[in-house]
């Protein structure tokens, strides 16, 4: 019989420092489907933390369950940032309260500008970044403010995505598959814009198939299989064991 490595150790025990953002035994459904499975993670203020696994291992359901989208269901668990329970909220509740998500398919409004979708982000409160602070940090949409944002390239549009993202006042942001379908060179600028957003103090919870990219930016990782935890860790030891990428990263 075959009995797959333990790497778990490390899963779902609380960090010494205080967490920012708590998932407590949450379970998620998408109808009869039972995609997350009781999980439990920390995240810590201005920490950058990659949520990785193989396709299907439960990663968008688990931003998405954060974020109290519609779908999926959350049938179990509790959900809390900053002592606020974003698991009794709505999915506007718990963007007003602070979390801001970019999901895969970006979700650029079209018939808008560039500046256009950036206003409408900015249409009540609570108000993030300026947006000339917005094109201080990504200067080719300051280039392209009055294009209209689906005829941007794929890399413009993840940047304008994570953009409007900013000009809300938030306090996790939410990145679901960034450097999906990107050329390497885009894929560097984003990284180095995700650097400076950490030196600003925000906080990030990273989904990405480009697993090797992701633990080099983050500071800590969870690895999800079939919809559990089964490492929770830094990320510098992701990179550094070979047998646990080979078993449930497959890089």
């Amino acid at each position: 019989m075959n009995v797959r490595p333990d790497f778990s150790k490390n899963a779902n025990h609380a960090e010494t420092a205080p967490a920012f953002l708590s998932v407590w035994d949450m379970h998620s459904y998408y109808g009869e489907s039972y995609i997350v499975q009781g999980i439990n993670f920390n995240v810590h203020e201005g920490e950058i933390l990659a949520l990785l696994g193989r396709n299907g291992a439960g990663k968008t359901t688990t931003l998405r369950s954060i974020a109290r989208m519609d779908n999926p269901q959350v049938n179990h668990g509790e959900i809390w940032l900053d002592h606020q329970p974003l698991h009794l909220m709505s999915s506007h509740e718990a963007a007003q309260a602070g979390l801001g998500l970019v999901p895969e398919d970006r979700c650029i409004i079209p018939g808008l500008t560039v500046e256009e979708n950036l206003k409408l982000a900015q249409i009540a409160p609570p108000i993030g970044w300026s947006i000339e602070r917005l094109y201080d940090l990504f200067p080719r949409l300051g280039e392209r403010r009055n294009q209209e944002g689906v005829t941007l390239s794929g890399g413009e549009q993840q940047m304008l995505s994570i953009a409007r993202a900013l000009a809300r006042d938030i306090k996790v942001l939410l990145l679901d598959e960034p450097y999906e379908g990107l050329a390497p060179v885009i894929v560097d600028e984003i990284e180095k814009t995700l650097r400076h957003v950490k030196e600003q103090g925000m906080t990030t919870i990273l989904v990405e198939q480009n697993a090797v990219r992701a633990l080099q930016l983050a500071d800590r990782a969870v690895i999800l299989d079939t919809g559990s935890i089964v490492f929770d860790g830094s990320a510098a030891e992701v990179l550094e064991n070979a047998e646990l990428r080979a078993e449930y990263l497959a890089i």
